[in-house]
């Protein structure tokens, strides 16, 4: 299916079923909110990637809004719907003052994908955290979770968060993260093992010493 939605370029990435919140204050995208508001139509979010809008992007909708400001402003609330690939960018729309896109959805497999693999992903991010002195909860139960919910939890730079939407089979986001995770959690543990290194320096220190005998 092709269609053209109003778009709202942001240099973050959103997946299917995530919420969103979001400050609104410029008038481009008030006037953008109050449609959506008005006509219940979903928008866009496409990715901004070193000063350029991403191919991909994230069809949103607007579930409420939380708070209006006097000055216009408002603080709203959105989720995910699915991906979307940008087809042509419509920069001037009669009568608005944001732009639009004419856009295609692409099919996207979801599903539990390898079993097991979900939960290995999950102990390995938690392991990541702990590693990193953080803590983070997951929005829904273990048992419920897929790769779009961990995603944001897995330390992935914007570029490679992008990379994962690109990604459009549970099996392959799977994969993805597996080997993210297969990357830095070796490094971390070795800074951390470093790291209590550093802190005996200048301490005594009750050692065994090595016999020469031996």
């Amino acid at each position: 299916m092709t269609n053209f939605i109003p778009i709202f370029p942001l240099g973050i990435v959103v997946y299917p079923g995530e919420t969103l919140n979001l400050h609104i204050f410029e008038p481009r995208y008030k006037q953008l909110i109050t449609e959506c508001s008005r006509t219940g139509r979903p928008f866009g979010i496409p990715v901004v990637i070193n000063q350029k809008v991403a191919e991909l992007g994230m069809l949103v909708k607007l579930t409420e809004i939380c708070k209006r400001y006097t000055n216009g402003e408002m603080d709203i609330r959105t989720e995910g719907i699915e991906v979307f690939r940008i087809l042509e960018t419509v920069k001037e729309i009669p009568e608005k003052l944001y732009s639009g896109a004419i856009v295609t959805y692409p099919e996207n497999i979801t599903g539990s994908g390898i079993p097991g693999i979900m939960g290995k992903l999950i102990a390995g991010i938690r392991e990541l955290h702990r590693l990193l002195d953080v803590q983070k909860d997951f929005p829904k139960p273990d048992d419920q979770l897929n790769s779009y919910d961990v995603a944001h939890h897995a330390g992935l730079t914007l570029e490679e968060e992008y990379e994962m939407l690109t990604l459009l089979a549970e099996v392959q986001r799977q994969e993805y993260l597996k080997r993210h995770l297969a990357r830095v959690l070796p490094v971390l543990s070795a800074m951390g093992t470093l790291k209590e290194r550093v802190k005996l320096n200048g301490h005594f220190k009750n050692l065994s010493s090595f016999d020469l005998d031996r």
